[in-house]
């Protein structure tokens, strides 16, 4: 079972997940482009649930175990 978030917070350049078990994930926000191009109180407009983060107003979802394996946008995947 995957831990669930806590808190959100952000930087110039990573957001930072807050785990309910202590854990403290840092990603980098070129993995998420609405995220990276979001203005501060957008990003800041995040609702937490068990499993994810959910931005409505960026139509941004984000699920826990998606950071966990390392996962960014898969929306748009990385060309080679």
């Amino acid at each position: 079972m995957t831990a669930s978030p806590t808190a959100v917070r952000f930087d110039d350049d990573r957001m930072w997940v807050e785990l309910e078990d202590g854990r403290v994930l840092g990603v980098p926000l070129a993995w998420f482009p609405r995220l990276l191009r979001a203005m501060p109180q957008e990003r800041a407009d995040v609702e937490l649930s068990p499993s994810g983060l959910h931005w409505d107003a960026l139509d941004e979802d984000i699920s826990v175990n998606g950071l966990l394996a390392g996962r960014g946008d898969m929306t748009h995947p990385l060309v080679a």
